[in-house]
């Protein structure tokens, strides 16, 4: 590539991904003795699909999600408890459009954050903006933007994301302040983006871990009004791993252990 006689042309043009599959295409025009206008067809569609490619792996750097966690990758079968049907829906990413929100409510280990993670990745790749992070670390680098003078910048990244994603509600306990943090950003993005939010605290307990009655009433009341609720029942997918691999161990190994 580095020798190409086209390169200096098509780095110009910036055009210089091209070169990639140049040869493949030649030789496929041979062979299949595609018109210039078809050859000419088959690169450009290549060049597009590379910059469609490097636009969404800098969206998903940019997010905090997990480019592995994919639809592809979550096994319904073993949660049948998961309405697949209803999952597949929310992949079109409309109710990003609708700026509607989800919370998934389950046990600890039975996929909630690999669907929220999944349903980031569709929403990025129509190029909506993401950003996901767990619930306690967003608002601690809330709070250290405060301290360090980005709290500007930081606040109208979280404002600007077509869709936020908050893991793990309710996995620590929250200050005052991350309390007061998590109802302003739940307001301020009330029917203007949309939120995800994982817990395995059940949804009658979410008041109490704003510790403010007032807050809470007025955060859940925004938060569930144009919401999907997704209960999740069943077991860890951790602990089965764990009994799959306890037994599948030689009956020497088990008596060792």
């Amino acid at each position: 590539m580095m020798i190409h006689p086209l390169l200096p042309k098509l780095r110009q043009l910036k055009l210089s991904g091209m070169l990639y599959t140049l040869d493949l295409r030649a030789s496929q025009a041979n062979e299949r003795q595609l018109s210039p206008t078809e050859f000419l067809a088959l690169l450009l569609d290549d060049e597009l699909e590379r910059r469609n490619q490097q636009r969404l792996a800098r969206r998903l750097a940019h997010s905090g999600c997990d480019g592995r966690k994919s639809l592809a990758h979550f096994d319904f079968s073993a949660a049948p408890g998961v309405n697949r049907s209803l999952i597949t829906d929310l992949a079109t990413c409309a109710f990003v459009t609708r700026h509607e929100n989800i919370l998934f409510y389950g046990p600890t280990g039975v996929g909630k954050s690999h669907l929220a993670n999944a349903l980031a990745l569709e929403a990025l790749k129509r190029e909506y903006r993401v950003l996901s992070r767990p619930t306690h670390r967003f608002l601690a680098d809330l709070h250290a933007a405060r301290a360090s003078g980005t709290y500007a910048r930081f606040w109208a990244k979280i404002m600007n994301a077509d869709l936020l994603i908050l893991d793990d509600f309710g996995l620590q306990l929250l200050s005052a302040q991350a309390v007061q943090d998590l109802y302003d950003i739940i307001s301020e993005r009330y029917e203007r983006g949309s939120l995800i939010i994982t817990s395995n605290r059940a949804f009658e307990e979410w008041a109490e871990l704003f510790a403010n009655d007032l807050l809470a009433s007025a955060a859940l009341d925004r938060l569930t009004h144009h919401a999907h609720t997704l209960i999740i029942r069943g077991e860890s997918y951790r602990q089965r791993d764990r009994r799959k691999e306890i037994n599948s161990q030689p009956p020497a190994l088990l008596t060792n252990n």
